[in-house]
């Protein structure tokens, strides 16, 4: 094995040969050059980690060429040399180095936690935090470098009145951390220690029978899909995801009732939701006609794709309503809608158990032994307290001189 001194000169002079061969240099033990029959040359160095015992290892460090040079090749050998002198192998430790560049980059890791996300409601949430408020601060930052530091600035970069959106940045976080840890990628999370953001003050708006008749009159000039939704938000109760991810295959109208898998809701439950005759004309007219398509998402727009625009809709129905000659309404939400569904059963007796089971919500009544033991899924109750709903909206628009409903009420007559 020839040795002599790696410089300029001497890797210059090399001549390929049958058979790769390699000039090692006198100097810096392990530190060489090689040269393959076609004529290619690379630096390399060669190392064992332990005695002679040890199995030889060969480390490359590099092409012939910017920027490896003799003189820089050498500089890195020495820097090798150095980190077997302490026990650290260069090969595992290029290995972790690129791992960390590549798979655990943290874009591209938070979109695999995206994917293992289950639930569109929570899929959406994760899909938008991140987007929005997490990758643009930690970007292709290698998951194990991240600090509490470095989660502060998440927080510290958003808006300081968005309570509920630290919140839920907070929680995916945590969770992201934590299946991380449980994947082997991450020792132990960067959050380990830090408060959760204060609770957001609960929402206690629901809209009045008046503000309902105006937003039901209005909701028609929006969008050919925004309508109906907002619609179907006042008469069933359900989330916003929910009813906009509606999907035919979901509803039957011969049966009157919305199947509503556990794969679409936020808590993983399924439910069930009778329809009543206002929820069957909504999806008639969308329908254009009785006959309902088997399958298919409900609401695309022309082009296709899935409704998203629920911001400019609500921004373009609060501009309808405030235009219709009376003044704007106070400040509302479209989980609102839910919120004054269940108000509404209230005032029209129906049962708290009845009202939680329309919601889905797997709190309170629903909760803990009750839950388990309790599977009524109480599916006449909620009919008959839906179209008792339904007929109450009847009532309230039927004060108005003209609605959009009336009509319809006829055509079912």
């Amino acid at each position: 094995m020839p040795t002599g001194k790696v410089n300029k000169r001497t890797v210059d002079a090399l001549r390929s040969g049958p058979s790769a061969a390699f000039l090692w240099d006198e100097d810096l033990k392990g530190f060489g050059v090689k040269i393959t029959p076609a004529g290619a040359l690379s630096y390399v160095f060669q190392y064992r980690m332990g005695g002679r015992e040890a199995k030889t290892r060969r480390y490359s460090i590099g092409s012939h060429g910017s920027p490896w040079t003799p003189t820089t090749a050498r500089a890195e050998a020495e820097r090798l040399a150095i980190l077997v002198a302490q026990g650290t192998d260069p090969t595992e430790a290029e290995q972790k180095r690129r791992r960390e560049a590549v798979d655990l980059a943290f874009s591209a890791y938070a979109d695999r936690f995206y994917a293992s996300c289950k639930g569109d409601g929570w899929r959406g949430l994760v899909e938008r935090s991140l987007r929005l408020h997490v990758k643009p601060v930690l970007g292709k930052k290698a998951l194990p470098a991240i600090t509490r530091a470095d989660v502060v600035a998440i927080f510290d970069a958003m808006p300081p009145d968005q309570q509920a959106g630290r919140r839920n940045v907070f929680a995916i976080l945590r969770r992201l951390f934590r299946w991380a840890i449980t994947r082997g990628d991450l020792e132990r999370s960067p959050m380990e220690g830090m408060e959760v953001p204060p609770p957001v003050r609960a929402r206690d708006r629901w809209l009045s029978d008046e503000e309902l008749r105006r937003v039901w009159n209005a909701a028609p000039a929006c969008h050919r899909c925004f309508g109906p939704i907002v619609r179907l938000l006042i008469l069933t109760g359900q989330r916003r995801e929910e009813v906009t991810g509606l999907d035919w295959s979901e509803i039957n109208r011969s049966a009157r009732l919305w199947r509503l898998p556990g794969s679409r809701t936020k808590n993983a439950e399924p439910n069930t939701v009778p329809l009543s005759d206002l929820a069957i004309a909504e999806l008639d007219g969308f329908a254009r006609g009785e006959k309902w398509p088997k399958r298919g998402p409900v609401f695309t727009t022309s082009k296709g794709g899935a409704f998203i625009a629920h911001s400019k809709g609500k921004e373009k129905l609060d501009a309808i309503v405030a235009a219709g000659g009376k003044d704007a309404l106070p400040p509302w939400r479209l989980h609102d809608l839910r919120r004054t569904l269940a108000t509404g059963m209230q005032r029209l007796g129906v049962r708290f158990e009845v009202t939680e089971a329309i919601l889905n919500h797997v709190g309170g009544s629903r909760s803990g032994v009750a839950g388990i033991y309790q599977r009524h899924d109480w599916r006449d109750e909620k009919r008959a307290a839906l179209n008792a709903w339904s007929e109450h909206l009847r009532q309230i628009l039927a004060e108005t001189d003209e609605t959009n409903v009336i009509p319809l009420a006829t055509r079912r007559a």
